[in-house]
């Protein structure tokens, strides 16, 4: 008998749920070090999960664990959760269930992506980077330029208001120009990227363009139609969900490439993307942690609710990044990164204190139960052209489950430095 992802997600309140309410679906939360409640504002290095992901991950483990494609129930029903979680996924992606591949983590989905590309690049063709990404949207597109030649040119960043140089983005386009990887949203600056302006531009001469949405699926709404993109890649971790990679693909392409891929291996799209048994109990847990946040807001369909939570939490994270920028920025000793309240930005933002090594500060404060991370966060371009190696930077990121009270209590923590 096949069944159907279970869906534990909450039924969707008749409004947006509170902070609190939202804060207990978190059983980490109730977490304390020194004697003070953990406040996490690591959630642009990985988000905590609620209850009904890890519900949904041994839901899976205890009842349907087994390989797929085999005549006995376990078998069939482990084939119906990952359809079914195919289908949740596009439903977060605004695509078809046929254009969702799921792998170990992004970078990992990155390089083979970009291995099935390059079988088809000829030498002195190009590829476009940009210094705003974290290097998992870098080293795959460098790794073909061993492998077949191509030449990857480099997309300048304006290291003062942390933006792309989109002046340079056009001179560095060209004739050549197979491919456009780029990010959404800068996951050490905030920044949010066009990515329609992007794609447009690169459209225009022919190129294909993947975007790197790992740091913005959390905080927008993904939509792969409306972007016209032709790669995507996310990662669950980052949404509330447990250590799983996202791919999408438009459904040629998926179907067309030369995907390094066993003989006996389907060959039709998207498992054909897919490489060996795939990690079964996170692809529930994704679809669980998509069905999380759908049940935040109220919507006749999964995509509004999920258009309208993201929306709301999006307004208050506004609110919540203007009160922890504003008090930063009023101690004489912090120095901030990236583009300012009110801008294009995702709740994340990078300081540094007084020159102080970033692993001290987050070590310091992290005795005070405030939890952030340091370092260059695999951006490393950008931590270089900030001038802050090696010691890098501080980086705090509000999650849905980040409140005013915890602001004030990081602030506090840096005042005490």
């Amino acid at each position: 008998m096949s069944i159907a992802l279970k869906q534990t997600a909450a039924p969707s309140p008749a409004t947006m749920m509170s902070t609190e309410e939202i804060r207990r679906c978190f059983p980490a939360l109730a977490r304390t070090h020194n004697g003070y409640p953990v406040a996490y504002f690591d959630g642009p290095g990985g988000t905590q999960v609620p209850r009904t992901v890890v519900e949904a991950v041994n839901d899976y483990l205890y009842r349907h664990n087994a390989n797929t494609h085999w005549a006995y129930p376990t078998s069939e029903e482990t084939d119906a959760i990952i359809d079914s979680a195919r289908s949740v996924l596009a439903d977060f992606l605004n695509a078809s269930s046929t254009e969702i591949v799921f792998g170990a983590n992004m970078t990992t989905l990155t390089f083979h992506l970009a291995r099935a590309l390059g079988r088809g690049y000829e030498r002195d063709d190009e590829i476009l980077v940009t210094e705003l990404d974290h290097h998992a949207n870098i080293a795959p597109w460098r790794a073909l330029e061993k492998e077949c030649g191509v030449k990857v040119r480099m997309v300048k960043m304006i290291p003062a208001t942390g933006e792309l140089d989109w002046d340079d983005f056009a001179r560095q386009l060209t004739g050549r120009t197979k491919l456009v990887a780029i990010g959404a949203a800068s996951n050490v600056l905030g920044t949010i990227n066009d990515v329609k302006r992007a794609v447009e531009m690169a459209h225009s001469l022919g190129a294909k363009i993947f975007v790197d949405a790992v740091h913005y699926a959390p905080h927008e709404l993904v939509d792969v139609r409306d972007w016209n993109c032709d790669f995507l890649a996310c990662s669950a971790y980052k949404f509330y969900g447990p250590h799983i990679g996202i791919l999408y693909g438009r459904h040629d392409l998926l179907g067309s490439l030369d995907f390094p891929k066993l003989i006996p291996a389907p060959d039709s799209a998207p498992e054909r993307a897919e490489t060996g048994t795939q990690n079964h109990e996170g692809i529930a847990g994704a679809a669980a942690a998509v069905d999380f946040l759908a049940s935040l807001a109220p919507g006749p369909t999964r995509r509004e609710r999920l258009h309208a939570a993201l929306r709301q939490l999006h307004e208050r994270s506004d609110a919540l990044i203007t009160q922890l920028w504003n008090g930063l920025r009023e101690i004489g000793l912090v120095r901030l990164y990236g583009p300012p309240p009110g801008t294009a930005r995702t709740p994340t933002i990078a300081f540094t204190v007084n020159g102080v090594p970033s692993i001290e500060v987050a070590e310091k404060l992290a005795k005070r139960g405030v939890f952030l991370s340091h370092g260059d966060f695999y951006a490393m371009t950008v931590v270089e052209r900030l001038g802050q190696t090696p010691h890098g930077l501080v980086r705090a990121g509000c999650a849905c489950y980040a409140s005013p009270k915890e602001v004030d209590r990081l602030l506090a923590a840096v005042r005490g430095l």
